[in-house]
């Protein structure tokens, strides 16, 4: 007979009934609650009103969570390169950028990205444009990086700056220790078949790396759709900001914070039952 240990063991969602201690009640709590709200979106009117007001922003909480995400992970690579580098100037450019973003709260960092760091990446690219007029055959992108102005920027991708820029920090130190878990010598041995250090890295230890940190990475997908809620800030029109502007409008606030969280839940929890399932895979060595 099959006890309720082999059970939770093989994955089963419900132990065995003659052992109730350990069944998920967070999870039937959970979906009863997200049962009663689906319930209310189609029976009241006012739940009604705030899910079709709301459920505008999941595109660019989605957008913004998915360029972000793309744009933290190829900046944590590089970053997490640097953080195992013996290169003193590439090692230390990492790691003072890791200290920093991690120690500013994400708000400031999402707020400096989109009015300090763009602002100046855009002065940057007016040089830019000065220095290639002067050039004949460049004279015409030249202007066209002049004629560029801070007013062109939408203000979701100021917020994706902001966010790419704290988050590969966190994805530089997933990839850091990703690749100093994989033993010494493997790098030995594929020097010893004469490959270089960006061969080895390359070829050998960071596709060993990345199966490791693919859980964590996963994690961080997660978090960063959490945090994409801090754009409202920027009065992007995300799940957040829309939830806010229905709630002054109609000053339904039970509706419209009840609405935000279960469309926040339901994502990340779906999120995470995909990340549960990846790492059994990897687990099992699939």
């Amino acid at each position: 007979m099959t006890t309720s240990t082999e059970n939770i063991g093989e994955g089963k969602l419900f132990p065995a009934s003659n052992d109730l201690s350990k069944w998920p009640w967070w999870a039937l709590a959970l979906a009863l609650a997200a049962i009663i709200i689906i319930y209310s979106i189609f029976t009241s009117v006012a739940y009604s009103e705030a899910f079709n007001f709301i459920k505008e922003g999941i595109f660019t909480t989605i957008r913004v969570t998915l360029t972000a995400y793309v744009m933290a992970v190829v900046g944590g690579l590089f970053l997490g390169l640097g953080r195992v580098s013996k290169n003193v100037f590439y090692y230390n450019f990492s790691t003072l950028y890791v200290e920093l973003m991690r120690g500013i709260p994400m708000l400031v960092i999402i707020l400096y990205g989109a009015f300090v760091v763009v602002p100046l990446g855009l002065d940057l690219i007016n040089g830019l444009g000065l220095w290639l007029v002067s050039v004949p055959a460049l004279a015409g992108v030249g202007r066209s990086f002049q004629q560029l102005n801070i007013q062109q920027v939408d203000m979701s991708w100021r917020a994706i700056s902001g966010l790419a820029m704290g988050y590969a920090a966190f994805e530089a130190e997933v990839f850091r220790a990703g690749i100093q878990s994989i033993e010494k010598g493997q790098m030995e041995a594929a020097r010893s078949l004469g490959m270089n250090y960006f061969q080895a890295m390359q070829h050998v230890i960071l596709p060993q790396a990345f199966r490791r940190v693919l859980p964590p990475l996963g994690n961080d997908f997660i978090a960063i759709l959490k945090d994409s809620s801090l754009i409202s800030a920027l009065a992007v029109r995300d799940i957040t900001q829309l939830g806010k502007l229905f709630r002054a409008r109609s000053f339904s606030s039970y509706e419209a914070y009840n609405t935000m969280a279960f469309l926040y839940l339901s994502m990340t929890i779906s999120l995470s039952l995909v990340v549960k399932y990846i790492e059994r895979k990897l687990k099992s060595g699939r």
